[in-house]
């Protein structure tokens, strides 16, 4: 359907029923693009925290430091149902099992005559082999989902009960050498071309290659994939509702990953690119302005950006960058505050107006866009299950 009489019979289709806005959505899923929406996201999704011996300890030896890590979410599955259409998961190499499954904080609160908190691991996910979802090795482990195959299942799981979402954006971030400040800590194994080929493996191993957007399908017949996006050729809402995209946050780990598989061809991932590249279709700009953001996005790049850091602006009610983003066009926005987790000193939070989960994008989507038609029914925030806190 010609775009401009889409948007015009959208316009005019009545709201009165729920057959009309079946209807319309319809109607609207077939002129808007995956980058023409704009989405709310979390920031280390799977974290739980610290356990409360933990918290005393890290926060009397490191107290800057556990400043910034003073968050936690809710399940995946939980974040998605509060609204989140964006997951970020932090993975460690683990094909033997068990280089995480003993973090050393643990013993040092045992050593300082804290309180036993639960045990880290009761059953035993960090022992078996495969991807592990880790924030801090050694100091903050705690993860709603231990192991990479489990959030996926989860994701999964939420995906096939409600068939009708937004596309999913699943962040992933490699972590590689020391990644914890504690003395003597657990380094992460790095990453070889077959631990590439794993990750890949693992995610088809769970989703079906119909279920996932992949750069394969984006870039068609198109010489490169940036040609396809600059061209404007992002999937409809009518055929990328229900699926899961997953994009690859470190922008130096991309030639690791695009080794042999040039423009992204048969990979599962779209990389952190810049614009010019033959691969360039995601875009991240962690503390982009809205300056930065809105010509990019403008040109047709997936852009994803965080709202605030290292909990600063839920502390002091900081709205400033949350506001301007919203405006900019950015598509996907992450946060440590999303609607159904507000911060417990000043409630700040990040949504979309409406508390809907996802909008009509204010930059470049199609006249007679209606936010909601695009998850009827759905709104953020609403009665989650307690977090995952051992007592």
């Amino acid at each position: 359907m010609n775009r401009v009489f889409a948007s015009l019979a959208l316009a005019l289709l009545p709201a009165a029923s729920s057959v009309a806005i079946a209807q319309s959505s319809s109607a609207q899923d077939k002129i808007v693009h995956l980058n023409e929406i704009q989405v709310v996201g979390t920031h280390n999704s799977y974290n739980t925290g610290f356990a409360p011996s933990e918290a005393k300890y890290f926060s009397s030896h490191y107290a800057k430091a556990y400043r910034g890590l003073e968050y936690h979410h809710r399940s995946l599955a939980d974040q998605l149902s509060g609204g989140a259409r964006q997951l970020e998961l932090d993975l460690v190499p683990d094909p033997k099992g068990g280089r995480f499954a003993h973090p050393k904080i643990v013993e040092l609160t045992k050593e300082e005559g804290l309180p036993a908190d639960a045990d880290f691991d009761p059953t035993h996910e960090m022992d078996k082999p495969g991807f592990k979802v880790v924030h801090l090795g050694d100091l903050n482990e705690r993860s709603s989902c231990q192991r990479f195959v489990q959030c996926l299942q989860d994701i999964r799981g939420w995906s096939k009960q409600h068939p009708h979402h937004v596309p999913l954006f699943i962040l992933i971030e490699d972590k590689q050498g020391k990644i914890s400040q504690l003395p003597g800590a657990v380094e992460a194994e790095p990453w070889t071309a077959d631990t590439w080929d794993s990750l890949d493996r693992e995610i088809r191993s769970v989703f079906r290659e119909k279920e996932i957007i992949t750069p394969d399908q984006v870039r068609g017949s198109y010489p490169t994939l940036e040609a396809a996006v600059l061209a404007g050729k992002w999937p409809t809402l009518q055929k990328s509702r229900g699926k899961v995209m997953f994009l690859l946050y470190i922008k130096k780990s991309a030639p690791a990953y695009l080794a042999g598989h040039a423009g992204l061809h048969d990979r599962v991932l779209f990389t952190n690119s810049d614009p010019g590249q033959p691969e360039a279709a995601f875009i991240e700009r962690d503390r982009g302005t809205p300056e930065v953001i809105n010509p990019l996005v403008k040109s047709g790049y997936l852009v994803r950006t965080r709202v605030d850091y290292n909990t600063d602006a839920g502390r002091d009610n900081d709205t400033t960058r949350r506001d301007a983003l919203l405006a900019s066009g950015v598509q996907i926005m992450s946060t440590d505050f999303p609607l159904s987790e507000p911060a417990p000193w000043s409630g700040y939070t990040v949504g979309l107006p409406g508390g809907v989960p996802a909008r009509c994008n204010p930059v470049n989507a199609p006249a007679g866009c209606k936010d909601a038609l695009f998850e009827p029914g759905t709104k953020s925030g609403g009665e989650m299950s307690p977090v995952n806190h051992p007592k």
